[in-house]
């Protein structure tokens, strides 16, 4: 059976023992080899027809035709603005706006020529031509803050004064809203000082300054102070230099506790005038009310520079050295000496001498070595240092 099947190229599969074959029947034809597929040709894309030219009408060929004439324009234009060449920019750009009217960057390089040139009403013309035009075409907003920047600096230009700043400082706020741009918000900013500086300028009256002054001394006669605070404000707006008004000012301060105030004012005071003696006892005077008897008695002593026998001034050296005395004597309450230490501990300037190594050395060897102290007590910084801190009531001297 197996030779008649290898002759006629066929299996057969025997029953009932052996192996199992597989046994295909005997008119099957013969199973064909494996073969490659053949290679399937690949399609070139076909090539898709080019767009006819879309036919462009002659109106829309014209205004195109414009529309490059204009940028034309506008560079013959922005090279004559950089030679200064003003005559001939204005020409360009006024060309280049009739020529196109869609782009109103013309517009606002034409007002640029006219603010180089001081014609500022024409400037400002153009400029509300532009943001006009700019709002119909819905323009950038950019170019809109541009033409209201260069109206806002064109309205500056004019003012004479503080009035005329208004208009200006308007605008340029306008120009922020549409794009905050920081050389806009410097001329905003230097418009708002000017006009400042004009309001003063316009309501300075020395007269009037004199007259308020002496409506607050009235007051202060009478203990009407905050009456009198008034009048002396008035004053100084009036003459923002005179010495008198901030010393009989910080002295209204006192009297009401606002210490803080008073020596801001007796140090204006100084700072106008620094041999007027009044200004070191106002100051002197706060210092001593806010408890601060070694920065005080340098106050007192720094005006008796000025004037050796002024009686006030003597009279505030003898109190502070009383209470710095007092400090070093340890005659100070448990309440004052901790109301002191609490008050010193919030002092820059104690607080950075407690902060020293070198100081907080000296203070180890005043305890513990009596004859490094000695030392130390021939160094006059660092004895100024140990009284600024007996004086705070941080150190006491036994």
């Amino acid at each position: 059976m197996q030779a008649l099947g290898v002759l006629l190229n066929v299996k057969f599969k025997a029953h009932g023992g052996g192996d199992d074959m597989e046994i295909p029947e005997a008119d099957s034809p013969p199973a064909p080899s494996p073969s490659r597929p053949a290679k399937e040709e690949v399609k070139k894309p076909e090539p898709e027809p080019e767009p006819e030219p879309m036919e462009i009408t002659e109106e829309e060929k014209e205004k195109k035709e414009k529309k490059e004439k204009a940028l034309k324009e506008k560079e013959a234009g922005n090279a004559a603005y950089k030679k200064k060449d003003f005559e001939t920019a204005i020409k360009h750009y006024t060309t280049a706006m009739e020529l196109d009217e869609g782009d109103i960057s013309y517009i606002t390089n034409r007002a640029a020529v006219y603010l180089e040139m001081g014609k500022y009403e024409d400037c400002i013309k153009d400029c509300d031509k532009a943001v006009e035009r700019g709002r119909e075409l819905r323009s950038d907003y950019k170019m809109i803050a541009r033409a209201l920047t260069r109206k806002g600096t064109a309205l500056a230009k004019m003012a004479k004064c503080s009035k005329d700043y208004e208009p200006a400082i308007e605008t340029f706020q306008k120009a922020l809203t549409e794009h905050r741009n920081p050389d806009t918000l410097k001329k905003l900013n230097d418009a708002e000082k000017a006009k400042k500086d004009l309001e003063q300028q316009e309501y300075f009256d020395p007269k009037i300054a004199d007259e308020e002054r002496e409506k607050g001394n009235e007051c202060f006669k009478q203990q009407k102070y905050p009456e009198a605070v008034k009048h002396y404000t008035e004053s100084l707006r009036r003459n923002p230099k005179d010495p008198k008004a901030y010393s009989n000012r910080a002295a209204c301060y006192t009297k009401l506790g606002a210490l803080p105030e008073g020596l801001k004012d007796a140090e204006k005071c100084i700072e106008l005038d620094p041999t007027f003696s009044k200004g070191y006892t106002r100051k002197g005077a706060v210092q001593f009310f806010m408890k601060e008897y070694d920065k005080a008695l340098e106050t007192y002593q720094e005006g008796l520079k000025h004037d050796a026998n002024n009686q006030e001034l003597l009279d505030g050296v003898r109190r502070c050295v009383e209470q710095i005395n007092k400090a070093n004597r340890g005659d100070l309450s448990p309440e004052e000496l901790k109301e002191r230490q609490a008050k010193a501990m919030q002092d820059p300037e104690i607080q950075n001498i407690l902060s020293d190594p070198v100081m907080r050395q000296v203070l180890i060897d005043f305890q513990e070595n009596p004859k490094a102290a000695q030392e130390h007590m021939k160094n006059p910084m660092v004895m100024n240092k140990i009284q600024k801190l007996v004086s705070a009531g941080i150190v006491q001297m036994r």
